[in-house]
Parts: C-alpha cells; structure tokens; sequence
C-alpha cells in the first residue's frame, strides 16, 4: 500500500484544513491513494512524482479541479491545477554555459528528471552550432562511462554537465572520483538547485572545476531561524535544509497564504459531506476549487527557496537562482541567475592565484614507497624527522625536483606498501596511483613504472630510468669436478674427433710404410752367427704407427719416424694438428681453472614456462603482475595462466618479501622483478641471489601527478 503522511495544519482561526503529503508509489497504488484522500474532502494535494505517476496525477487533479503543489522536477504541462515549486534551471543552465564559452560539451542526463532541460540545450545547440554529445545515465555502463572519458581524453576536452537528482547524481561523482576524472583538466557543470547539498570532498581533491547553482540562501534570515527551531532541544545543530526539503516547507506556506488569503476575502470553500467518488463517469469536478487554485497562483511571499512567485501556468518566476564554483577551500558563489538580468559575475577570487595554488604557500605530499636503493631509512631515523629520517636515489631525486620547481614537500611513505593496480572487483586503485587518483598526494617520486593503464588517470613525466622485467634466481651452488673434468675445455663432440683423427692417421701411417719401399730395411746379421739370407724389416707395424700418433699427440715423441717422403708428410700433418689442438685445450684448461662454473637451471623466460618444478612469480599490485595480465605473446600468456592458478599463490606483497622467498626456497622460486631492483639486490650481501637471461620488455621509471594537475 502507499504510504501517505497525514498531518493537520492551523492555517486559518477556528478551522482546521487537511494537507495531505505522499510519497510515489507505484502506478495503481497511487491511483488508490489519489481517490482515498479526494473521497476524504482534501482541498490540495503536495507531494512528489516522477515519470511513472506524473501523467495519472495531472490526468486526476485537472478533471476533478483539486490542486496539486510539488516541489519535484518541473514538467510542460497546461493543466493550470499543478503549481510546480521548483524553478525551470534550462535558462540558467544556458547562461552559464554561454559565461564559460563552451561550444562542445557531453551532457549527461537522467530520464526521469532532466529532459526538459536537455531539450532547451539542443535547442539552443542548434541555433549556435554546438557540439552536444548526450548521454543517459540510466542505461550508461562501466565501458560507456569509461569511453565518454576516453573519447574526452583523446580530443583533449574535459567540458560535462550532469543533470539528475542528488541521490544518482551523488553516485556519478563518486565513479568519476574513482576513475581519476576530478583532475585539474576537467570542468563539471551540475545541473542541480543543491550545490551545497553534495558532498564534493574527493572531488576536490583531484582539483577538478566544478561549477553548480543553489536555491537556498544558507545565510538569509528566513533560513537561519528555521534552522534555529529546528535545532532546539537537539544536542547538536541541526544543517540547513537541503532544497528539496526547503521546497515543500515553501509548499506548505505557500497553500498556508492562500487559505488565509481566501478567509479574508470571505470566499466560501468548505466541503460538506462526501466529496463523491473521483473514478464517476463524467468526473464530477470540485466547485470551489478553481478558487484555490487561483488563490495559489496569486501568492508572493519570501521563503526558503528566495522569492515564490507563479504565472498563469503555476511555474515559478521572479526567482534568483545563485552559481556557485568549488575552490580548494570550499564551495564559493560566484554570480547569480535571473529573468531580467540573466546571467551576473560576482566573483572575487582568482582560481589557482588566491585560492592556494600557489607553490610557495603550501607543503606539497609527495608519496612514495620504502625500496631499497631507492628509498631507505637511516640508520639513526628514530633521531631524525621528517624527510630527513630518508636517503636514497629517489629521496635525492625528489629534493632535486624541489630545489628546480620551487616548492615545499613533505615525503609519505605510501600507506599500503604498494605501487599502484585497480582492483578488478571494485574498480578502486590502490597504492600510489590511488593516492594521486583520491587526491591524498600531490606528486608521486618513487620507482613507478610507466604504463598505459596508469596513464589514464594518472600523468607521468618523461621517463627519468630505463629498464625491464628480469629473472632472480638463487645462485647456484659450485659444481664438484669429477674425475674426467679434465674432458671440460673441449666439447665432448671435439674429443670424438680427436679419437677418430688419432686411429685414422696411424692407419694411414701404417698402410704408407706397407706399401714404401724406403720403410724396409735389411737386418744385419749378428758377429758369430751362422750366415742366413738377409731379412727385410718394416718398423712401422700397427702398434708402432699407434705410439708415434700418441707420442706426437703428447708432445713426447718416441724413437722411431718415418723414414720415406709419404710417412714424413703424414707424420708432419698430425704435429701441425696436435700443435693447434694441444694449444687451445691448454687455453681453455687455463680458463676452466679461474673461472668458477655453476650450472643454472633457469636460463630464459622459455626454460620458465616449459618447467613447473620452479616456481615462479611477480609483486602482487604493480606493473610486471600488470604486463603478464595483459600480455598477448604466447609465452608470457602461458606463465601468467601458471601465476594466476598456482596455489599456494606466486605473488608476494613487496620486494623484500620476494627476495626472501628466492633466498629460503633452495632453487625452487625464481621472482620476475625490475632489472635495476634485480642488479642492486645481486650485488649486495649474502649475494645469493643472481639474474638470468635478458629483459623481458623494455620501459621506464616516471614521476607522476594527478590528471591535469599544475605541476606536470
């Protein structure tokens, strides 16, 4: 059932008027409702609508003549029974866009409450050719949303105006804070009467533009009385009211005026009996209330919202609308709105001169993060304060910049120890982007790796370090010779050779002797012997020709050699060789007895993927768990399909925690890290730990700042 609040007001000596207040329900509740409080005798009805019920109450109020007082959005409409509250903002709207010149712009806009006013905007785009781009919010997702801001961004504007009610408008700003949109290069026009109602806090942080209108005056009389009342008896000071409320405690006084106006001019409105039946057929309309609807019309009084005035329409006019700026110490007014003098410039202060923009009249917060040679604390930091408590390259950097630009800076140790990633669920950025996104630091000086995600809301400089992904390992420990380590300085493939090369030229030697008749000789016979027929001998047999090879092989020599032109030249072959090959081994040997060998099992991001005995991982938050992510190179999709399943999980929260992980794994955890981190840590003691391979990008370090912010 809907739910209406009945309340009895004193509006007239002696005579009590029913006021009926309702909240919209649905369709056919609201019809219920509408018929209870008609057979109930009501001479007006406040309350709100919205798209779904509006064309059923003015259907109603204007065949029955009751009157209806909203303070909701105002509507075309010629049924003179509605007294609309609020003020048509579109020629506001209009002067103010034409007060900033802008000529393209994106309009976002709610179904339910904004367009009318849309329509007077293209309207006026037309006839002054500019360049509108609208959207609804209603059925706007997370990727249009990200895409208006991208296109935006590619055409280097920054110009949008949200018109819709402050509960969705209020969840626009927070996703736009979100996204880093609230930096220094975008303007937001609000197209709503709260401007002080909104809580632009983190909005203003980013240094973002923003520019709305404001219906109540918080310091008029009127209100500060009514915030009196209201507070008595309360412990604590109740705020201003918001203009939707102020509105229907205009509505209420206006209908007060009325009746009393009526009563002194002694026109006779009182029901008697039954009101009849509001569903008859012909509707049988209230008599008196063309009287209470002229009554109404007829009201000029000073209220919360300012001046209340209606035309013949019911619509509101004669009223003063304020245009208000967000400066870094708050909301300011600066100008006004209204029929006859349009819009009006009041402002009395300069953006981004008096309003702390300043460099030298603020400490600057520059975030970084605690990273060894970057970042570091002294040894005696518990003695020290503020950036003197720090040392490093960065620490370096960062008093550098400031000495350069002329400012004063405070350096913050990031609060969650991490570089910077969006969380894929809740779409929040952590580390020190979502410190720059949030407005919480105002530069970023630390080893951030520059990237295109981050680029998007964040602004880096030129990159002031070159680098890439590597791989840490622990080092391997030494390998024991064996027994034929002396095999080493030559491939195993050479000594085959050697073997065969050996075996062959005694072969060869041997076969040359056979068939050379230089190589036999007669014996000679011995003193005293019995006298035979001479003997022909050949030294070189198989087992000769195989110790003349070995003895030249050795460099020793034996005491035989040939002794024809063919075995000489075969013989003289083989000691060139052995020459040449006795003096490289002796070479290599010499290397192989300085150089202390290790065998790494890990040699490239390829012996990584193609294992799974070693694990391996990358930071938690940060730009190398980001690269693997998106990488689309077979390889890298592969290792990044191991780290994002491998449990217990690869990735670690820090540096530090993913040395030592290296270091207590005993050569079963290889850590993906920057280069430059991976060769500090490599020379630094224990030095356990080593890089393997080459860099798997390449990239840079930057400093980064807000979107749009003035120190870029």
């Amino acid at each position: 059932p809907p739910k209406w609040k009945t309340i009895e007001l004193q509006l007239m000596p002696r005579e009590n008027f029913l006021l009926s207040h309702s909240v919209p329900p649905p369709f056919f509740s609201c019809l219920s409702a509408v018929c209870s409080q008609f057979s109930k005798g009501v001479y007006a009805i406040i309350g709100l609508y919205d798209r779904k019920t509006v064309n059923m109450l003015m259907s109603f109020c204007g065949a029955l003549h009751v009157c209806f007082v909203t303070p909701s959005f105002p509507i075309e409409t010629a049924n003179q029974f509605v007294i609309q509250l609020r003020p048509e903002l579109q020629d506001a709207l209009v002067g103010v866009i034409d007060h900033y010149s802008w000529t393209k712009f994106v309009y976002m806009y709610s179904s339910d409450s904004g367009l009318s006013v849309l329509q007077k905007v293209l309207d006026t785009a037309a006839e002054r050719n500019w360049l509108v781009t609208s959207v609804n919010v209603e059925t706007m997702t997370e990727a249009s949303f990200l895409k208006v801001f991208q296109d935006l961004d590619k055409r280097k504007e920054g110009q949008i105006i949200i018109d819709c009610e402050t509960e969705r408008l209020t969840g626009i700003l927070k996703k736009i804070v979100e996204q880093g949109k609230n930096a220094k290069s975008y303007h937001y026009i609000l197209a709503n009467m709260g401007f002080l109602d909104i809580d632009l806090t983190d909005l203003r942080k980013g240094g973002a533009n923003i520019t709305g209108f404001q219906l109540v005056n918080n310091s008029d009389p009127g209100v500060s009385q009514v915030v009196h009342l209201t507070s008595t008896g309360l412990p604590c000071v109740v705020p201003p009211p918001q203009y939707t409320g102020a509105l229907t405690y205009d509505g209420v006084k206006v209908m007060s005026t009325a009746f009393q106006n009526l009563r002194r001019q002694r026109i006779d409105i009182s029901r008697r009996g039954n009101a009849g039946e509001c569903l008859a057929n012909p509707p049988a309309p209230w008599g008196q209330g063309i009287d209470i609807q002229r009554a109404l019309q007829q009201v000029r009084i000073d209220g919360l919202t300012g001046h209340i005035q209606f035309n013949e329409k019911g619509r509101r006019t004669n009223f003063t609308v304020s245009v208000m700026e967000l400066a870094l110490s708050g909301p300011k007014k600066v100008g006004y709105w209204n029929e006859n003098e349009k819009y009006v410039n009041t402002a009395h202060f300069v953006r981004g001169s008096n309003d702390t923009y300043s460099l030298q009249n603020r400490t600057y917060i520059v975030t970084t993060i605690l990273e060894s040679p970057y970042v570091m604390l002294k040894k005696n930091h518990e003695q020290l304060a503020g950036n003197d408590k720090y040392e490093g390259y960065i620490v370096e950097l960062a008093a550098e910049i400031a000495k350069h630009v002329g400012y004063h800076y405070k350096l913050k140790i990031v609060t969650d120890g991490k570089y910077g990633a969006r969380d894929p669920e809740t779409k929040m950025w952590n580390g020190m982007v979502g410190e720059l996104v949030y407005g919480k630091a105002d530069v970023a000086v630390a080893p951030l790796t520059i990237t295109l995600v981050r680029e998007e809301v964040i602004d880096f400089s030129k990159p002031f370090m070159s680098l890439g992904i590597s791989i840490m390992i622990k080092k391997p420990t030494k390998s024991k010779p064996g027994v034929f380590s002396f095999l080493d300085p030559l491939a195993y493939e050479i000594w085959m050779c050697i073997v065969f090369a050996y075996i062959g030229v005694s072969v060869v030697l041997f076969l040359v002797s056979r068939f050379s008749p230089y190589e036999w000789h007669a014996e000679d016979y011995e003193e005293g012997g019995e006298p035979q027929s001479p003997t022909q001998n050949n030294e070189f047999g198989i087992f000769n020709s195989l110790w003349f090879s070995l003895g030249a092989f050795m460099q020793q020599g034996c005491d035989i050699s040939p002794r024809s032109l063919s075995g000489r030249i075969v013989g003289g072959v083989w000691w060139f060789f052995t020459l040449i090959i006795i003096s490289s081994y002796t070479a290599n040997l010499a290397a192989f007895l300085t150089v202390e060998r290790m065998v790494s099992p890990i040699e490239s991001a390829e012996d990584l993927a193609k294992q799974t005995e070693i694990a391996y991982g990358t930071l938690d938050a940060g730009s190398t768990k980001e690269f693997f992510r998106r990488s689309k190179i077979a390889v890298f999709e592969k290792m990044w399909s191991y780290m994002k399943s491998a449990d217990p999980s690869v990735f670690v929260k820090t540096t530090d925690e993913g040395v030592v992980r290296v270091r207590k794994s005993k050569g079963k955890y290889a850590y993906l890290l920057e280069s430059t981190m991976n060769e500090y840590i490599e020379q630094r003691k224990p030095c356990d730990t080593m890089k393997v391979g080459g860099n798997l990008d390449s990239k840079g370090y930057g400093i980064a700042t807000p979107k749009g912010s003035h120190l870029r």
